[in-house]
């Protein structure tokens, strides 16, 4: 066994620490509050083996660094960190011990888990950011935490972001006015993470990019050598994450780079003097500061999953034994005089207690009204036996809902539910008319509890922007595509100084297709900003800076590369309202670009990827640059987040440029019909509009009637049955885009057919047309074969009109 396994790198903290400033006082209430964590997680873990939840993953043995990070955190300050942070949240006093175990139960009740409102498992904590209108409150006047989210590393980009927002508060003069938001840009954004996900290429990313921002980012490592049963030789070069982070060290002050501290997880005096060094530095001189916590134990292992004792060699525990941060807090209390051994025996036994207390108090608000819930369902489901006789089914369907020891909501909807089934047929009676309206009332307030708040709820969501239609000077100059983007992010940049862009070549060269140049020049490099080619921490950037009040325009290059952000996508911003049931929004627009263009990476079209991530975002797929400005212009009005995908070869195809460029709105889910017609109805969107438009009109030439309609947005999706007025008319679709076979022209086709019961106006069997499975070659024979074009169009619809009069339209092939 190496030594590194048995007693981890030696700590080389910068300085020698200073003397403790903290009183006795302060001492024993840190000492209480750190075993008052420990008792909450042997707690939790008790719960969960006996059946009272279903997961546990606690932060026993982190509890002094998360202490002395408390002290250092200051009103206004933000956190993104993961799932070991109870300690931190309690001390800063955004999180009580009733509430911590709240979630351990899943109490679905926002007032008892103000976190995640039962949605995420335990340890997903998070502040509630907005008031009971959906805006945002006050933040410099509270201590604040973005939402967590279980995948490693996934806090790291919107730590960028929260961190960069300090930035533009402090040097963009125009931001000054926002105090609710920020003061000076003095807050700084404080980051945790365990020593195994540091191994994440999103944190190497996220370190990079704030050593190059110098952003007030505070980043801190505990450090238990391990990835659940994996140490840290298979995880980090030099078994150290600070050092092989070395190089990041700046090298004086004024310099760029990172700061760096080492400090062993036990040595409390030490700890308190290194975050208050290290969060100085940071939120004065705006430096990034890596806080490497070693020595750290994990004395329950990973989570309730296993033992750590299956895979931590005897010595290796027995040290993690004599090393743990509160036995080592105790040996320091009794060693300075302090305090006296019956003292802290009685701390202990108090702090035993008090969370005793909290979890009693706690899983009594969540399951008794569960059992009053049950009791009500018995009494009508009683009333539904005796109706139908006690020698049934439906009476020991009832008897095992009443026996039931622990029922959940579930159990109760189920017997309902099963209940009426036993009953159907049977002529109405009272006791199945009060089933049945107690079915409803369960499955509504069930829905509120777990189906809610995927998307804003305030008078700023997207469908409540109000609608102005575009318009247009009767001399209105053609221009080219990007010169009506160009307008637009000007007008929207002069109207509100909380608008930002970032991302690759977007300042200097003003975006590969130019819709941003000059706009730098104009606005100056703090709000049309070049970022390094690093699209994760591009997308977190924006997120953080949302969560903080601003409106960021993030830009990924091309379609293609979004894959690199998805993840980041999906897990953080799509579910942010949803995990939060409210309490947390990101108004982040991403920009990009992709469909019909030449070669494998740069005509992608792979939204069907994009659909099934995103729920929880709006994805606009505008035909024109026109289309595209009218949805900037509502996305920048509204507080919801979406992607927005632009034409690839439409920037320099001519259009009329609006005359209120800046003022005309979309509405998001509104169809457009760009061509009447009474055969048949082709539904698309994007860059196959103009080659739909092309084959409908060769289909009129053989006498087919084609309407077009292009779906503009495909989440939300058609949200008037548009399209099914249109097959009320037609008895026809075809499906058309360039995704792969069953991507989205699949999801179009269900959303019509099966979400608007559309199959009944249906004469002929709907067709899809998309590309071939695998991605276009380069050149425009590839382009050709591989993508739909013009004449698939044709012969699909005209093959439609043969089925059913073939005299008029004679076989072609």
């Amino acid at each position: 066994m190496s030594d590194a396994l048995l007693a981890p790198a030696a700590t080389v903290s910068g300085t020698t620490p200073v003397h403790l400033s903290l009183s006795s006082a302060e001492l024993l209430a840190d000492y209480r509050l750190a075993w008052e964590s420990r008792h909450a997680s042997l707690a939790g873990r008790r719960e969960v083996f006996m059946g009272k939840a279903k997961f546990g993953i606690f932060g026993d043995g982190k509890e002094l660094p998360q202490l002395a990070m408390a002290r250092a955190f200051q009103n206004g300050d933000f956190r993104a960190g993961y799932y070991r942070d109870q300690t931190f949240m309690v001390a800063i006093g955004e999180l009580t011990w009733q509430q911590y175990f709240a979630q351990l139960y899943a109490h679905a009740d926002p007032e008892a888990d103000p976190s995640t409102a039962g949605r995420a498992m335990n340890g997903h904590f998070g502040t509630r950011l907005l008031d009971d209108d959906g805006k945002f409150k006050p933040q410099t006047s509270s201590k604040n935490s973005s939402a967590d989210i279980s995948p490693t590393g996934g806090q790291m980009p919107r730590l960028v972001g929260l961190a960069y927002a300090s930035k533009l508060y402090r040097q963009n003069p125009a931001l000054h006015q926002y105090t609710d938001f920020s003061v000076n840009g003095n807050e700084v954004a404080f980051g945790t993470i365990g020593n195994a996900s540091t191994s994440e290429g999103v944190f190497f990313e996220a370190i990079n990019a704030a050593g190059v921002l110098q952003i007030p980012l505070l980043m801190s490592v505990w450090d238990d050598h391990y990835g659940i049963s994996v140490p840290a030789e298979y995880q980090t070069t030099k078994q150290s994450i600070s050092a092989i982070l070395a190089g990041f060290q700046r090298e004086g002050e004024g310099q760029d780079g990172f700061e760096i501290f080492v400090v062993r997880g036990w040595d409390y005096p030490s700890l308190v003097d290194t975050y208050q060094r290290a969060a100085a530095v940071c939120r004065e001189q705006h430096v990034p500061v890596l806080v490497h916590v070693t020595e750290v134990t994990q004395p329950q292992g990973h989570s309730t999953s296993g033992s750590h004792e299956r895979y931590k060699p005897k010595a290796r525990l027995s040290w993690e034994e004599e090393h743990d941060c509160l036995t080592k807090f105790r040996e320091y209390l009794l060693t300075e005089g302090l305090a006296a051994e019956d003292e802290l025996a009685q701390i202990e036994k108090t702090a035993a207690a008090t969370i005793k207390q909290a979890r009693t108090t706690a899983w009594s608000a969540f399951f008794d009204p569960i059992q009053q819930e049950r009791e009500e369902a018995l009494v009508i489901l009683n009333k539904m036996v005796a109706e139908a006789g006690e020698e049934n089914s439906l009476a020991e369907l009832v008897n095992t809902l009443k026996t039931n020891v622990t029922p959940i909501r579930a159990d109760i909807v189920r017997t309902l539910r099963r209940a009426l089934r036993q009953v159907r047929g049977n002529r109405p009676s009272a006791g199945r008319r009060a089933a049945q309206r107690l079915l409803e009332q369960c499955e509504a307030e069930n829905t509120d509890r777990y189906n809610s708040y995927l998307f804003s709820q305030s008078d700023e969501a997207v469908g409540n922007i109000e609608e102005v239609p575009v318009q247009f000077a009767p001399d209105a100059p053609l221009v080219d595509g990007r010169e009506v983007l160009q307008a637009c992010f000007t007008a929207n940049f002069e109207r509100d100084p909380r608008i930002f862009a970032i991302g690759e070549d977007v300042g200097h060269i003003g975006d590969v297709n130019q819709a941003f140049a000059g706009l730098q020049e104009k606005f100056g490099a703090l709000r049309v900003t070049d970022t390094g080619i690093r699209e994760c921490t591009i997308v977190g950037q924006g997120i953080g800076a949302a969560l903080r009040g601003l409106r960021p325009i993030t830009e990924i290059q091309y379609l293609d590369y979004l894959l690199y952000a998805i993840q980041i996508l999906s897990d953080d911003v799509a579910c942010l309202q949803y995990r939060t049931k409210g309490g947390q929004k990101a108004p982040l627009i991403v920009r990009t670009r992709g469909h019909r263009l030449e070669g494998i990476w740069h005509s992608g079209s792979p939204i069907q990827m994009i659909l099934g991530a995103i729920r929880g975002m709006h994805l606009c797929v505008p035909r024109d640059m026109t289309q595209a400005a009218g949805f900037y212009n509502t996305l920048l009005r509204s507080d919801e987040p979406a992607i927005v995908i632009e034409c690839l070869n439409g920037y320099r195809l001519k259009e009329k440029l609006p005359a209120n460029i800046g003022e005309f709105t979309l509405p998001l889910g509104r169809p457009e019909v760009l061509r009447q017609g009474e055969d048949l109805t082709i539904v698309t969107y994007g860059s196959m509009c103009r080659i739909v438009l092309d084959a409908a009109k060769q289909l009129a030439e053989v006498g087919i009637s084609t309407e077009v309609i292009d779906v503009q947005t495909l989440l939300p999706f058609d949200t008037d049955q548009l399209i099914a007025d249109s097959l009320r008319k037609t008895g026809r679709v075809i499906f058309a885009d360039e995704d792969v076979p069953g991507g989205a022209t699949a999801y179009m086709m269900q959303q019509v057919l099966d979400g608007q019961q559309a199959y009944q106006l249906l004469d002929s069997a709907p067709r899809c047309i998309a590309a071939q499975a695998h991605r276009p070659p380069y050149g425009s024979d590839g382009d050709y074969f591989s993508k739909p074009n013009a004449e698939d169009v044709f012969d699909a619809a005209y093959e439609l009109l043969r089925e059913t009069d073939p005299a008029s339209f004679p076989a072609i092939y």
